[in-house]
């Protein structure tokens, strides 16, 4: 625990409580690692009622404040402290809601394979919730000895991850996984995310240096993944610190990015600045730098067209999520007026 977290907690010492870490969500049923081991936790109906969304609920990663009952192996959560970061995306299917994958992670590594998962578009994505998150994100390109491109892949991947760590390594290899080890010294949390089948299980096996999870080989037909991690696990390693594994994603839609868009598409972001007019629309205005780019090939045209999509995916989100606010409002108040007529009667 950081002195971040224990000052957090000093209230609730006081009064008596004790603190733990998420390391397993299943159907609001939690795992929390203790100083005396490990306790199964639900949370107390007070903060259940109080909770007005899933982000008010635990999440992998959390340090949340308990009341143990260490002979029946169980505790109930009564708060979950401050997060000094949240990986988020919005939930699958056609609900508005926030999904936190992991929290209070320092490293995130992405990870991709260098074969048919091979897809910038996607980690584009990736580095907007990361950089959204609040963690440092480190591109980790797995399967580096079956690419013969590997040098051209690892320019394609710089060329969008600006000022990110990117290691090419092959995470059979203990030596070559090696490296992720020192983001995950005593005191810190790394996680990682990617697809199906490109290696998270395997690198997580290295850095533990056990077969604490279970691997499969990828479909020989298309060389694509099978899903082997079905929940988000956080592991403490010998190092001190922890690393948490999440199931591949299946959809990675935005949750919610401002700095870590502007952070993925700085160069983009840079070259509007230097538009002849403030209120540029970038199309067929005069001294339109974006476009002055795009005829030179200085900016790829994919890379401005998923640019555009997920800037049109954030205002969809944004206005889908005022939406929800505002019959949220109106619920709450409908719900405020009923109770008051009750009680004159």
């Amino acid at each position: 625990m950081t002195p971040f977290f224990e000052q957090a907690f000093l209230p609730f010492k006081a009064d008596g409580y004790e603190i733990g870490r998420v390391t397993l969500e299943h159907k609001r049923l939690y795992r929390i690692l203790t100083e005396h081991g490990e306790v199964l936790s639900e949370v107390a109906g007070k903060m259940r009622f109080e909770a007005g969304s899933r982000e008010d609920f635990p999440a992998v990663g959390d340090w949340v404040v308990i009341k143990p009952r260490y002979q029946e192996g169980k505790a109930t959560i009564h708060a979950i402290l401050p997060r000094q970061s949240k990986f988020s995306r919005k939930s699958a299917g056609n609900t508005t809601e926030e999904q936190i994958v992991a929290a209070n992670v320092d490293t995130l590594f992405i990870v991709m394979a260098l074969n048919h998962d091979f897809n910038i578009r996607r980690l584009e994505r990736y580095l907007i919730m990361a950089w959204e998150s609040g963690a440092s994100p480190v591109v980790v390109l797995n399967k580096a000895d079956l690419c013969e491109e590997r040098d051209e892949r690892i320019a394609e991947v710089e060329s969008v991850a600006f000022g990110v760590p990117v290691y090419a390594i092959s995470a059979l290899d203990a030596d070559s996984a090696a490296i992720l080890r020192s983001y995950c010294a005593r005191g810190k949390t790394a996680a990682l995310v990617g697809s199906s089948g490109v290696g998270k299980s395997t690198i997580t096996n290295q850095l533990l240096g056990t077969e604490h999870l279970k691997t499969q080989a990828a479909r020989e037909d298309d060389d694509r993944g099978r899903h082997t991690t079905t929940y988000r696990e956080l592991l403490p390693l010998e190092t001190g610190g922890c690393l948490i594994d999440t199931p591949g994603m299946r959809e990675l839609q935005l949750w919610s990015a401002d700095e870590g868009f502007q952070g993925t598409f700085e160069d983009i972001e840079a070259l509007a600045l230097s538009c002849r007019f403030t209120d540029c629309r970038h199309q067929a205005e005069p001294g339109c730098a974006i476009q002055a780019a795009l005829e030179e090939g200085v900016l790829e045209t994919e890379r401005y067209e998923s640019y555009k999509k997920l800037q049109k995916e954030l205002a969809f989100l944004a206005r889908k999520e005022d939406k929800k606010a505002q019959a949220e409002e109106k619920a709450k108040w409908k719900q405020i007026s009923k109770s008051m007529k009750k009680h004159k009667k």
